[in-house]
């Protein structure tokens, strides 16, 4: 597999307030509307997020992403009205979790302290 990009897909029941939810977290907007159920993030050159209301489309799930500065973007999410969870120590990062309108559990994690182990 030669994979180039790569693109989590979120189910939303409301797609519009899934936007504006995703807008706060992720502090702009959708690059890409490919068509009426679907929103297309382009976040860094190798992927990004999507969200749809078609679950043959996406499905609930999980999503980590990992930020330079988590208690910064603690704050600024708050400011926005979106309340991380508590910290939480790992052995490798410290993570904060928050659902989305949708149930979607969404993890900011800082970044890792040390290397992962080798597979």
């Amino acid at each position: 597999m030669n994979l180039r990009k790569i693109y989590p897909s979120l189910l939303a029941a409301d797609l519009a307030a899934a936007e504006a939810w995703y807008t706060k977290l992720l502090g702009r907007g959708p690059d890409h509307r490919p068509m009426d159920t679907l929103l297309h993030w382009e976040l860094f050159d190798q992927g990004g997020l999507m969200l749809s209301s078609s679950e043959e489309i996406a499905r609930q799930g999980t999503m980590f992403l990992y930020v330079d500065d988590l208690k910064a973007e603690r704050r600024r999410l708050q400011g926005l009205g979106i309340m991380l969870g508590d910290d939480n120590e790992g052995d490798y990062s410290t993570l904060a979790q928050v659902r989305d309108p949708d149930g979607n559990l969404i993890t900011l994690a800082s970044p890792p302290r040390r290397p992962f182990p080798p597979a």
